[in-house]
């Protein structure tokens, strides 16, 4: 504490006996970059106006670049659908807390809607995000939103912006009960300039231990979703999901997977869409289960302890891999949104590692060499 008041004291020194004016060309400099910046992209961090409620559709004809409007009027309808049904669900899952909706639009098109639920009996918080975006963005947030990127700016010169379009619904729900999986999903339509088009997403499951009749029943409930629109899919899509969901910098996963699928477009868009909307209403058929088997699970004052290290690890993955993430922060996404993802409270210990043999130990070996559950 000590260094850090001397350090601070330094600061104010420092300050005392030189000119303010470069630091104060320096904030002007980033002010105007910034506007720079929001202004050739269309989006920023203070572009989106709040609305009491959002409009019949966000997405309008003619905004953004050239592509398949039918498309995107269609998957936002059916993001919006699902976003109602899904959160009805949960509440009735929960007992207690109800969802609260932001709505928010911005001037050049698209907006989104937030429904999230904090302190809940079985959820400590739990969030669905539906988004729609207009904008341009540099290539290297292209580069972060799909494994293609490069490919998707082909063509383009160095340093040049690519308009898009974007729609998308994304989840996350934390329950309180560390017996009580973490449970994700995010289904996306992302358009470019020049007509190309795409469709990712995945839903997967973080539980702090293995319960083997719990994995079956999630993968087995998204296996039959894929192999009703092509039997290739689900071994494709966890094997995706086993290697994108991976924190590198402690070779683990974060959970046990699930499916995760991206760059999507080689079949017609009907059909992707088609799988798109039984897998995100499959979501609660897939988790409500085992949230109900789990939620009066008694646990220990260690168990807790152990969610909140994975909680922790969840944390990790999600603000220094996940892509999501990464392009919202990249794009000038509303950032009440962005960081919905992450748990209200975590623990973060040095160098901690559980017993051998024990059962936190055997959801990390789990987490370290992916198994199949079905």
């Amino acid at each position: 504490m000590l260094r850090i008041l001397v350090f601070i004291g330094l600061l104010g020194l420092n300050s005392a006996f030189s000119s303010p004016r470069p630091f104060l060309r320096s904030s002007t400099l980033l002010a105007s970059t910034s506007e720079k910046k929001a202004a050739d992209s269309g989006i920023g961090w203070d572009s989106h106006k709040a609305v009491s409620s959002a409009p019949a559709s966000l997405v309008r004809e003619g905004d953004g670049p050239d592509g398949n409007f039918p498309m995107r009027a269609k998957f936002e309808a059916m993001c919006r659908e699902a976003q109602l049904k899904i959160t009805k669900q949960i509440e009735e899952i929960d007992g207690g807390a109800k969802f609260q909706e932001d709505c928010w639009t911005r001037a050049n098109g698209g907006g989104g809607m937030s429904r999230v639920m904090a302190n809940g009996k079985v959820f400590e918080k739990a969030g669905v995000n539906l988004s729609v975006v207009y904008g341009s963005m540099p290539q290297e947030a292209l580069q972060a939103a799909t494994e293609r990127g490069v490919d998707r700016a082909a063509g383009m010169a160095p340093g040049e912006r690519v308009p898009f379009f974007a729609c998308g619904l994304s989840s996350v729900m934390h329950p309180r009960n560390p017996h009580c999986p973490t449970m994700h999903f995010n289904y996306r339509y992302f358009e470019t300039d020049g007509g190309v088009w795409w469709f990712g997403g995945g839903t997967d499951i973080t539980p702090c231990y293995v319960d083997e009749e719990d994995m079956k029943h999630f993968h087995g409930t998204y296996k039959k979703v894929c192999d009703n629109h092509d039997e290739k899919f689900y071994p494709e899509f966890k094997a995706w999901a086993d290697r994108y969901f991976v924190i590198s910098h402690r070779n683990e996963t974060r959970g046990l997977g699930g499916i995760f699928f991206d760059d999507l477009n080689d079949r017609d868009p009907d059909k992707i869409f088609a799988f798109s909307t039984e897998a995100l209403n499959s979501v609660v058929d897939a988790y409500g289960p085992i949230i109900d088997r789990h939620k009066d699970d008694p646990f220990t004052e260690d168990e807790k302890i152990w969610q909140q290290i994975r909680r922790g690890r969840y944390v990790e993955f999600n603000l220094v891999y996940d892509r999501g993430t990464i392009f919202g922060l990249k794009t000038g996404g509303r950032i009440e949104s962005i960081l919905m993802s992450l748990p209200q409270t975590t623990r973060f210990e040095y160098d901690h590692r559980p017993e051998e043999g024990s059962r936190e130990w055997d959801f990390l070996q789990a987490c370290k060499h992916a198994r199949e559950w079905v």
